[in-house]
């Protein structure tokens, strides 16, 4: 697709033509909890309908919750991030968080003051319905899906339309566990097979019409057990799209195992059948349901050419001829070229999915200033992706991102590693994965590691439990928290994994080692110096690890275990008196400890 090809006006007036919203919600939600805590609502009955309409449970406590902003393709448009912004300010903590799933998350907001946020919200056609709970959770799409020069064609409007179709509705609202969809552009980028289902966008000839429709997965996910999705079948046209989706939504509601909650997971029910199993039941549903369902049940899909044009500005001190320093290191860490001439998407890098009030309101005029198509998506490693920025406006963008704090380099490379919330707010966290990846930031761009070309591919994701919520499985070095102890000291702990990837070649990580929390980064530092002392000249660390973990490495390096002999005395734990701040966990200044809440999960 060119230019030429797309409606021309003005991305100042755009807005999202889709309103997730129900502004009676808000109301509703706001009447439940007076009767909650008047003891007329029970507790469990109280956490379902909290988690069904995206509120969820604070560290240690029932005062207060975290509100999870369902952002559907990711799309986000500059009104809804100022409401953001604004709520974030009144109702939170002053800032927001981007996570893995194109989320926006609130946190340490008090239960009488959720419905307002809901309220403002809806101001904006913006929902958290089933953003928690055990429902069709936030449809996902790749954030380069209609840029990406190696797509058939959009899925955006099909994972729209698929979220459309599935919000409120009654077949989704009380499944064995959470249920998720991914869309993406191509083999890699998407994770499509590591969710329940993940679809990439296919065209095949037909007596010489092309015919748009999707590669499936089925059957895969992170979590404590761990397993990648099975592909249904070579091809499945368009119109098969929902007669699917709805399918295999029947058979989970109706197979998943409702009883053993660490069990009840789609990925779970695939395994214990077996996928030939699985597969046939699929196909076997589907054809019911094609044969059943109403003419009236079909997938919305809008396909009304994108709206682009390259804002008109006002020249600042800021376009002049001085290119800022720092310009040329971001450039080639944070964009990329789009299959659309003269045009890149510019990634921005947050901490861990951190963005402070201020920084949104910024952001909202940075979008309209800067992107041709008026909007902003978020991306699948907790950053923002800005699309359509015209390569003559890109040193303008980073002078404007500069003055926002929003301009680090690296948004691309593995200085940029993803941490889950962790000990910051979530009740089964064991570490503090959110800290520990902004040290990672730091530290690494201090090293000016994200220039380094081979470390560009690699991925670090920290999650604070085994639940994977860092997806510490496909990761090039994954960690999931855990407890350490000498005598009687704990400390905080990791299990690290190699060689985990969620591209084309999709696998798990190989688990090697514990390492405690303030070795991390030493740790790091020398897989990358063994790196460099073996690889060959075309190597980069996915691929040398790649090679290693699969057995294929023909250096001093033969396998995991050959890494894990030299890492060995970085990881040995000194005594207390030796060095006190090695017992306590980032972000702390009091003794580590292992205690944990309740999980919601699977409430």
């Amino acid at each position: 697709m060119t230019i030429s090809d797309l409606k021309q006006s003005s991305p100042d007036s755009v807005k999202s033509k889709i309103n997730w919203a129900r502004m009676e919600e808000a109301d509703n939600f706001a009447k439940t909890v007076k009767l909650f805590r008047q003891g007329k609502y029970d507790e469990d009955s109280f956490r379902r309908f909290r988690l069904q309409h995206g509120a969820y449970g604070t560290r240690m406590t029932g005062d207060y919750a975290m509100v999870r902003v369902k952002l559907p393709a990711g799309e986000v448009y500059p009104e809804q991030i100022e409401k953001i912004s604004q709520l974030s300010e009144q109702y939170s903590i002053g800032s927001a968080h981007f996570s893995t799933r194109e989320n926006i998350q609130l946190h340490w907001v008090i239960l009488e003051d959720v419905s307002e946020i809901f309220r403002g919200l809806a101001e904006v056609g913006l929902t958290s319905r089933e953003a928690c709970g055990n429902s069709v959770r936030n449809v996902m799409c790749s954030p380069l899906s209609g840029v990406c020069p190696d797509e058939e064609f959009d899925s955006t409007p099909y994972a729209l339309a698929t979220a459309r179709f599935f919000l409120r509705n009654p077949m989704a609202q009380n499944l064995p566990r959470k249920f998720k969809f991914n869309f993406t552009c191509c083999e890699k980028h998407g994770m499509v097979r590591m969710v329940d289902v993940g679809l990439i966008p296919q065209v095949r000839d037909v007596d010489g019409t092309p015919q748009r429709g999707f590669k499936i997965f089925l059957g895969g996910g992170l979590g404590n057990k761990s397993y990648v999705g099975h592909q249904l079948e070579d091809f499945t046209p368009e119109e098969d799209l929902l007669y699917t989706s709805i399918a295999v939504v029947r058979i989970f509601d109706r197979l998943g195992d409702r009883k053993n909650l660490a069990r009840n997971r789609m990925r779970y029910l695939v395994n214990d059948m077996g996928w030939e199993k699985f597969q046939n039941l699929v196909f076997k549903e589907r054809a019911i349901v094609r044969a059943t369902q109403s003419v009236i049940t079909q997938l919305d899909v809008d396909h009304t050419p994108n709206i682009i044009k390259r804002p008109i500005r006002i020249s600042d001190e800021s376009g002049s001829a001085t290119t800022p320093d720092g310009y040329a290191r971001w450039l080639k860490t944070n964009t990329v070229k789009q299959t659309q001439d003269d045009y890149r998407s510019v990634f921005l890098t947050l901490e861990a999915g951190d963005i402070t009030a201020s920084q949104l309101s910024a952001l909202a005029d940075i979008i309209r200033n800067f992107s041709s198509e008026g909007k902003a998506r978020s991306g699948f490693a907790q950053n923002i992706a800005l699309r359509y920025v015209h390569e003559d406006d890109l040193a303008q963008l980073y002078s404007k991102l500069l003055e926002a704090g929003l301009a680090k380099s690296g948004a691309l490379t593995m200085t940029a590693p993803i941490g889950c919330s962790g000990t910051t707010s979530c009740n089964l966290a064991l570490t503090n994965s959110h800290r520990l990846a902004k040290e990672i930031q730091r530290k690494f761009l201090e090293l000016k590691l994200d220039e380094d070309e081979d470390l560009s591919d690699s991925s670090i994701k920290i999650s604070g439990c085994p639940n994977s919520c860092g997806q510490h499985g496909i990761a090039t070095i994954g960690f999931f928290g855990g407890g350490g102890r000498v005598g009687k000291d704990m400390y905080a702990n990791y299990q690290m994994s190699l060689g985990g990837r969620s591209d084309g070649d999709t696998m798990l990580g190989q688990t090697i080692q514990r390492v405690p929390a303030k070795r991390v980064i030493p740790v790091i530092l020398k897989i990358i110096e063994i790196f460099k002392e073996n690889k060959k000249s075309d190597d980069t660390l996915k691929s040398w690890i790649h090679r290693v973990v699969n057995g294929n490495e023909d250096s001093n390096i033969k396998s995991i275990i050959d890494i894990k002999k030299i890492l060995e005395p970085l990881v040995i734990p000194p005594t207390i008196e030796e060095d006190p701040d090695f017992y306590l966990d980032y972000g702390s200044d009091s003794s580590y400890h292992t205690k944990t809440g309740k999980g919601e999960c699977a409430a």
